[in-house]
């Protein structure tokens, strides 16, 4: 529940460590006033009426990098957060109308002629939720050049250090971490997704570790292109503004009565150090963010690299057999069941069954892996289509293009136009049809290319299909969603393409990366758990060799033990399993399940981080603690380093189911516990429980 001066004028939002407070000048200027621990509405008062500082003479604006939400327009120099245009002028100059209190949201109004601007704000936990309402009550047609959903400003502090999340395809959400310096550093996409190459998060710090220091965090809930840009103004301020889109060149024209309401952009402040900041996102996201997430998520098979496009139905029956027979409690056919679709050259858009790989539809093979004792799920890519398919001969016109362009493609397809209503209805029909043709309990949603001819011609503002198009993409989940409620949903964008608050809010889980080497996934996992939680990281056991990638051999060991560090699932080709291995795989798959709901649902720790030796994440979830291990390489005989674990309590006794040992929560913590690796590619598990 916000708190409020008496004056009206200062407001202030706390969560259990930390408060945020702003404050609306005499000169109407809205300011911000703090972001850090825990303060009363009292010192927010203080804060409030100490005089600004000077700037000097004409050359600096004595707003900059305090505005709570900076406008083109007037007397500032610093990014503007929102940049509008109408036919007589361009920019803002607001006035304050009202604030407003409704359980836990504050909303604060203002007016700029025919532009109604609202500013949200929510307290979750000690997550700040801002998102920004633009509405047109003129009679003339406005533009939004830009419209970000917040600007964050951090107190002074020298040398602060900005973290990010950077990849590319099969290398994704790999940590880096360098010191800001004076300027702008921007990350973003101009793809229409959210992208490989950046996850839409920064953190900043000074002087923080793993389990000490202040940390802050933003991250924002979109799906489509997107800006983060990160500054550090001449004064050493330090301002992070964030929102969809790209760029300036436009992002909406709102006719009169038309709204806009950005994307969420969270922050959060911890002193608990890195580790604090992500157990605070990942209780964030569990609470708040990700569906029905108190339920755990069950061991998949997904065929596709023990088929590739190549299936049948037989096939698929025999596999669901095997993966039965390991303990999979969801069997995935991937790729290849619908249309023409015997490569990647054909049939998206087409969503039947194959009729000479499924005769009588999909209902056949759900029934027998029902029978089996698992739930059924299939892979869509609802926004692509092939022009060599039923759905582009009839409508060639449906797909994004830019006239007398040439139509590119990627993967042998093109990108539907997803704003056209046509297009959704067609989508909705067809999937609904699906979901509502055979017992399907899981869809994977697949995203194979990016946007690149983004023109709508029969449009006469062709940008907005930016926007729309993530716009009705949420729709369409969301109301799969409402006439499915049983059917979950992945979101899949050639691995982790498109992951982010937006997309979580309407899936189950998401595919983190194509890569599954489980060496390369220690990374991807480390970068993923700075911002996501496990209970929705997909992870999967492949063969070895691993045939995909590199070429590398690891042991049925390591690789559960990497994939068990999230949502686990098989990958691999199990008629191609040994009995031996089917019978190792279904030892760790039952182990798997007796640890998930500490994995999925537990406090996570990272205790030594994936760099060449040792690595160990633990997780904690009331009198139970997990550990995983892994050792990449053993140099020179030298003993492993024993791991000091984290969120126990020193006073108590704590026993290791593995071994019958009992040990001291103040030794553990101190001094460390043994794991027994030795080695290349060696890893274990270990469950303590306080006794």
């Amino acid at each position: 529940m916000p708190e409020i001066a008496d004056n009206g004028r200062t407001w202030l939002l706390s969560g259990p460590t930390s408060s945020y407070a702003l404050h609306l000048t005499e000169a109407a200027e809205l300011v911000h006033l703090h972001w850090g621990p825990r303060i009363a509405l009292a010192d927010a008062e203080a804060l409030a009426a100490l005089a600004p500082p000077e700037r000097g003479a004409s050359f600096e604006a004595p707003l900059d990098g305090r505005e709570e939400y900076p406008v083109e327009g007037g007397p500032r120099f610093v990014r503007p957060a929102l940049s509008v245009r109408t036919d007589e002028r361009r920019g803002t100059e607001w006035t304050f109308e009202a604030y407003e209190s409704d359980g836990d949201e504050l909303r604060l109004r203002f007016r700029d002629a025919g532009l109604a601007l609202t500013l949200h704000y929510r307290m979750r936990g000690d997550v700040v939720e801002r998102w920004t309402t633009l509405r047109n009550e003129g009679e003339q047609p406005l533009e939004l050049l830009r419209a970000d959903s917040a600007t964050w400003t951090l107190p002074l502090r020298d040398e602060w250090r900005l973290s990010q999340l950077h990849g590319r395809w099969a290398a994704e959400s790999r940590l880096t971490r360098s010191p800001l310096t004076y300027g702008e550093k921007v990350i973003g996409s101009r793809r229409g997704h959210t992208g490989h190459q950046h996850l839409p998060w920064v953190a900043l710090d000074t002087d923080a570790t793993e389990e000490r220091g202040e940390v802050y965090g933003c991250a924002l809930g979109w799906s489509g292109s997107w800006r983060i840009a990160v500054a550090q103004l001449p004064d050493a301020r330090v301002q992070i503004t964030g929102g969809a889109g790209y760029d300036d060149s436009g992002l909406l024209r709102l006719t009169t009565g038309e709204s806009f309401v950005t994307p969420v952009f969270a922050g959060l402040w911890s002193d608990a150090g890195f580790g604090g900041a992500s157990r605070t996102w990942h209780a964030y996201q569990r609470a708040h963010v990700v569906p029905d997430a108190e339920q755990d998520r069950p061991v998949l098979f997904n065929s596709w690299e023990a088929t590739y496009f190549d299936i049948s139905e037989e096939q698929q029956a025999t596999l669901a057999r095997r993966a039965a027979s390991i303990g999979v409690e969801l069997f995935v056919v991937d790729d290849g069941w619908f249309g023409a679709r015997t490569g990647d050259h054909a049939g998206l858009g087409d969503w039947r069954a194959n009729p000479d790989r499924f005769p009588n539809g999909l209902k056949p093979l759900a029934d027998h892996v029902h029978a089996l004792g698992m739930q059924f799920g299939i892979w869509v890519e609802p926004e692509m289509v092939n022009p060599d398919s039923d759905l582009y001969r009839a409508h060639p016109d449906w797909v994004q293009f830019q006239p007398g362009r040439k139509r590119t493609e990627f993967r042998n397809q093109l990108m539907l136009n997803l704003a056209r209503e046509d297009v959704q209805e067609y989508l909705w029909g067809q999937l609904d049809g699906l979901l509502s043709s055979a017992p399907i309990d899981y869809v994977k949603w697949d995203f194979n290319r990016c946007f690149t001819d983004a023109g709508w011609p029969d449009d006469a503002y062709p940008q907005r299909l930016w926007v729309d198009h993530v716009r009705a993409l949420y729709g369409l989940l969301d109301r799969l969603r409402a006439a499915h409620p049983g059917v979950a949903f992945e979101s899949c964008s050639g691995g982790g393409g498109r992951i982010d608050l937006g997309i979580m809010s309407r899936t189950d889980q998401v595919w983190t990366s194509d890569n599954t080497d489980p060496l390369d996934r220690l990374d991807i996992q480390h970068g993923f758990s700075q911002i996501h939680p496990a209970r929705v990281m997909a992870a999967w056991v492949t063969d070895s060799p691993n045939a995909q990638l590199n070429g590398r051999v690891s042991s049925l060991r390591f690789r559960f033990v990497s994939a068990m560090a999230g949502v686990l699932g098989v990958g691999g080709d199990l008629s191609e399993w040994s009995e031996e291995e089917l019978a190792e795989a279904r030892r760790w798959v039952d182990l798997y399940k007796d640890i998930r709901p500490v994995v999925q649902q537990g406090d996570l720790y990272r205790l030594r981080l994936p760099a060449g030796g040792l690595s160990a994440v633990q997780y904690v979830r009331g009198d139970e603690t997990v550990v995983l291990a892994w050792l990449q390489a053993q140099r020179f005989g030298e003993p492993v380093p024993a791991l000091r674990l984290r969120g126990l309590d020193p006073t108590a006794t704590y026993e290791c189911r593995e071994t019958g040992e009992v040990h001291r929560g103040a030794v553990l913590l101190h001094h460390g516990l043994r794991v027994g690796l030795r080695g290349d590619l060696d890893a274990t598990v270990i469950r303590l429980r306080r006794i």
